[in-house]
C-alpha cells in the first residue's frame, strides 16, 4: 500500500506516450526544475488513473495524498542549535543498530565494491553524502578495516558539527575513514572517476525530487561505479512503525521526525522517475527488502542488478 503501482505505472505509460518524461536538460537549474516539475505531472495523472480505476485504488491515492506533506524535519531546521541537531542525528544512529541495518547496508556496499578491490586497484574510494554523524561511514570503514580491503571511505555533510564528531570518533577508533565538510549539490571540486561508490543513506526523502536529481547527475560525473540510494520503504506500517521506533529514546522532536520521514519517503516508481530524468537512461535497479528502498544506479555500464542484502 501507498506504492500504488498499478496505477503508478498507467499514469507513467501516459506520461510516456505524450513524449513528456524531460530527459533534455542543460544546466542543473533546469534539471532541478524539470524533474520537480514532471514528478509533479506523474502524481496528478496518477489521481486521475486512480479515479479511473475506482474503488481501493481511488481511496489508497487519497490516502498518500493525505500523508503526503513538504515539512521539513527538525534536524533540518537551521535556526535548530548544531548541539541539538547532533543528538537528534545520534539517536537515528542508535536506532539504525538498533534495527541491525548498518550490517546489511555495508554488506550490500562491500558487494558493488567487490569486483574493484580484486581487481588489485590501488584503493577504491567511497563518499558517502548527508552522513550526519557518520555511522554508517564508520560502520563500513570498521567492515574494511577488518577484512583488510583497499578501500578509503570519506563522510561528508554541510554541518560542521558532524564534521567534527565524525573525525574524533574516526581518530578514536583509528579506522580508514576521515569527514569533510560538502555541499552534496556541489560536486565540482571532483574530477572524473574519483570515487568508485557515491552513497546518500536514508536521506533522500531531506530531499526534493529536483535535488536528488541534481546530487545523481553531479555523482555521476565523479563516480566510476555507483550512486547507492537507501531509504525507508513508502508504506502505512512504516508511517506508524518509524514514530514509534523513535519514541522509544524518549526525544519528542526525534519521534516527531521520525512521523515527518515517514510521509516523505519515496515510492519505488518516484524514484525510478528521478534516476531516468537525471541520467537520461535506464542504467539503474529500484528494488525494496523491508524496511528499505534501494535505488541503484550504475555508471559503469554493467548490469543493474539487485542489492545483495544478508
Amino acid at each position: 500500500m501507498l506504492q500504488m503501482k498499478q496505477a503508478a505505472l498507467k499514469a507513467l505509460e501516459n506520461l510516456r506516450s505524450a513524449g513528456e518524461i524531460p530527459f533534455v536538460w542543460q544546466s542543473m537549474d533546469e534539471l532541478e526544475r524539470k524533474t520537480n516539475d514532471f514528478v509533479a505531472r506523474f502524481l496528478d495523472e496518477r489521481l486521475k488513473v486512480s479515479k479511473e480505476l475506482g474503488g481501493g485504488f481511488f481511496l489508497t491515492e487519497l490516502l498518500d495524498r493525505l500523508m503526503r506533506t513538504s515539512e521539513s524535519e527538525n534536524m533540518d531546521d537551521r535556526d535548530l542549535p548544531e548541539i541539538e541537531k547532533l543528538e537528534l542525528v545520534k539517536a537515528l544512529d542508535r536506532q539504525n543498530e538498533m534495527m541491525h541495518l548498518y550490517p546489511r547496508y555495508v554488506a550490500m556496499l562491500l558487494s558493488l565494491l567487490d569486483e574493484a578491490v580484486k581487481g588489485g586497484i590501488p584503493e577504491a574510494r567511497v563518499l558517502e553524502l548527508a552522513c550526519g554523524s557518520g555511522g554508517l561511514a564508520i560502520a563500513l570503514a570498521e567492515e574494511v578495516q577488518r577484512k583488510n580491503l583497499s578501500v578509503s571511505v570519506t563522510g561528508s555533510d554541510i554541518v560542521p558539527i558532524f564534521i567534527e564528531e565524525g573525525n574524533r570518533l574516526a581518530a578514536e577508533k583509528k579506522l580508514p575513514l576521515s569527514f569533510r565538510r560538502l555541499n552534496a549539490y556541489d560536486l565540482t571540486e571532483f574530477s572524473a572517476q574519483s570515487f568508485e561508490l557515491m552513497v546518500l543513506s536514508q536521506s533522500l526523502h531531506h530531499f526534493t525530487p529536483g535535488q536528488l536529481a541534481v546530487m545523481i547527475a553531479q555523482s555521476a560525473k565523479c563516480t566510476k561505479t555507483a550512486f547507492v540510494g537507501i531509504d525507508g520503504y513508502r508504506s502505512i506500517l512504516l508511517a506508524g512503525g518509524v514514530p514509534l521506533m523513535a519514541s522509544m529514546q524518549g526525544i519528542a522532536s526525534f519521534a516527531l521526525d521520525g512521523f515527518t520521514s515517514a510521509r516523505k519517503f519515496y515510492s519505488e516508481l518516484e524514484l525510478d522517475i528521478i534516476a531516468e530524468i537525471a541520467t537520461g537512461k535506464r542504467d539503474h535497479s529500484v528494488t525494496s527488502s523491508w524496511p528499505v528502498t534501494v535505488l541503484t544506479i550504475r555508471f559503469d555500464g554493467r548490469k543493474p542488478d539487485a542489492p545483495q542484502f544478508p
